[in-house]
């Protein structure tokens, strides 16, 4: 079966996509990982009843204990947010190869 341009083409897009997606999805689960170890990071952090300290540049510093929650609460955030992105992201090129799909398939089953 001799495949069209065009036909050729929509299949090279889907590929394209696919591995766009793919991208985004280790992205996002990368990013979902460090989201959860923030997490893990406030609920202990709320617990400690003692001194709270950070590691900066391969020193362990004594902190302060609301600065380093407001600290963890911001990249809480901005990783949220970044999730969140991400997966609009994955849907919108979810879609678009969905209905490349179906345009490749109709056109491989009317030849």
């Amino acid at each position: 079966m001799e495949v069209s341009k065009e036909l050729s083409k929509k299949i090279e897009e889907l590929r394209i996509l696919e591995v766009n997606s793919n991208n985004f999805l280790m992205q996002r689960q990368s990013f979902q990982v460090e989201l959860n170890e923030i997490i893990n990071a406030i609920e202990e952090v709320k617990k400690s009843s003692g001194d709270v300290y950070k590691v900066s540049s391969n020193i362990m510093l004594k902190a302060d204990k609301s600065l380093i929650l407001n600290e963890l609460q911001e990249k809480k955030k901005l990783l949220e947010i970044k999730v969140n992105s991400i997966e609009k992201q994955e849907n919108i090129l979810e879609e678009k190869a969905e209905r490349l799909r179906k345009e490749v398939n109709t056109e491989i089953t009317k030849k």
